[in-house]
């Protein structure tokens, strides 16, 4: 029998992920709360980093239910989403049913029943005694062939299997899908889900995050972190750096005792942030930029330029 509907308000999600400190924008509450109600998939989709995986984990934390993850990759099947026969497990009970001269029939029986059954992460949500919520992450990493076979799940949210039977759900997980758009989803898939576009944090709410985050940080270089890492994402990068990079990079700073931009111990952290050479030098070339700029807003209204200086000197 499946459970009752989970009574959750739009404003229990604001207030639980406030609580879980996940700063989101109220469309992205409205989708989470819309996904709980209904309960339909919830496929959520932009870049690598934006903070898409996460939804699935303080979603489980608000309603404290278990997390249950399911990591596409390319040449992903059913075995390995689904179930497994326990082999060993089956080889030693035949075995030991062989030394007692048991028939085959009864052998048979017993081997394949729910006790030498491997529950992979979607049969582990669909046969749970209590409600979960199950991450299918990066979903578009997975084959074609799987996602077809995921719609039938999330269709009926049953399994069947041969030697016992149909599977069907006790109680409906509340699922999240992720994709970061390495390739396009099938219409099909995003029928039977609600669609959610997570972009990376405006400048505000980044700013917002780390102040919540990293509290150590002060504030004069929490805004020079979000500037500079929002500036950065604007470059042609291999990686773009993630909300969590940038969480890293200011505790790093903070670390330190970095009180801004300029100081030369800035550069030795961009590795936290930045993981390819390529994007480190590109992300020195905005650091330097953006550390000349503010130092010409900081500058006395006429005072010479540094090459005017220069000039300057070089006449005396």
């Amino acid at each position: 029998m499946t459970a009752a509907k989970l009574e959750l308000s739009l404003e229990d999600v604001h207030e639980g992920l406030r609580r879980l400190k996940y700063f989101t924008t109220p469309r992205v509450e409205t989708a989470i709360w819309l996904a709980v109600t209904l309960e339909k998939p919830l496929l959520a989709e932009g870049p690598a980093g934006a903070g898409k995986t996460e939804i699935a984990k303080v979603l489980a934390e608000l309603l404290e239910t278990e997390l249950v993850r399911l990591q596409c990759y390319e040449g992903l099947d059913e075995a390995r989403a689904l179930y497994e026969w326990n082999y060993q497990k089956q080889l030693l009970r035949i075995q030991s049913d062989q030394a007692e001269r048991r028939a085959w029939r009864d052998v048979e029986e017993h081997i394949f029943s729910r006790e030498y059954l491997l529950e992979r992460p979607l049969l582990h949500a669909i046969a749970a005694r209590r409600r979960v919520v199950l991450l299918i992450d990066e979903i578009d990493k997975a084959d074609e062939e799987f996602e077809a076979f995921l719609l039938e799940v999330l269709s009926d949210f049953q399994v069947s299997v041969p030697e016992i039977g149909t599977i069907v759900a006790r109680n409906i997980p509340l699922v999240v899908l992720t994709s970061n758009n390495t390739r396009e989803v099938s219409d099909a898939l995003k029928r039977r889900c609600l669609h959610l576009f997570i972009d990376f944090p405006s400048a505000p709410h980044e700013l917002e995050i780390i102040k919540l985050k990293v509290p150590e940080v002060r504030d004069a270089l929490a805004a020079d972190v979000v500037a500079v890492v929002q500036a950065v994402r604007k470059l042609d990068l291999k990686k773009s750096p993630s909300i969590s990079e940038t969480l890293d990079w200011a505790r790093a700073l903070a670390l330190l005792n970095v009180e801004t931009l300029g100081e030369d111990a800035v550069n030795d952290t961009l590795s936290t942030i930045f993981k390819y050479e390529g994007d480190i030098r590109k992300a020195q070339g905005e650091l330097r930029e953006y550390v000349a700029r503010q130092k010409a807003k900081m500058k006395p209204e006429g005072s010479p330029s540094p090459s005017a200086a220069s000039d300057k000197d070089a006449l005396h």
